[in-house]
């Protein structure tokens, strides 16, 4: 099986929930809600994880099923493998990707804030 997905995605959220949450509201809630036959306050609750009385009221693995069946929205199960089965070694490579852009960024960044000259390039 190949996955092709947004990198980083784990990144953006706390948590699976809060991924969710975002998935919904740029879905539209009143839409997202009639597709799992569920009110929009309903759903506010289950995507708060309690009801306005304080009650826990999360959503179950049913209804995230359910999402993701009718909203074709497999972005959750996304955001799981990359939080849980990322590769230490694409981990670190991607690190050193980033440090490598910053190393040749920097001397100039450091010219331009007047911490001294930029260093001349190799040839």
């Amino acid at each position: 099986m190949n996955l092709t997905f947004e990198p980083g995605l784990a990144q953006r959220s706390r948590c699976l929930r809060d991924h969710l949450t975002g998935q919904v509201h740029n879905r539209g809630l009143v839409n997202v809600a009639g597709k799992m036959d569920l009110s929009p306050t309903r759903l506010t609750e289950k995507l708060a994880g309690v009801d306005s009385g304080g009650k826990s009221r999360g959503m179950t693995l049913d209804e995230l099923e359910t999402y993701i069946e009718k909203t074709g929205d497999i972005t959750p199960v996304h955001y799981l493998a990359d939080k849980y089965l990322r590769d230490p070694a694409v981990t670190q490579q991607e690190a050193m990707a980033k440090l490598a852009q910053i190393a040749d960024a920097l001397p100039a960044l450091m010219a331009a804030a007047g911490l001294g000259s930029a260093p001349k390039r190799g040839r």
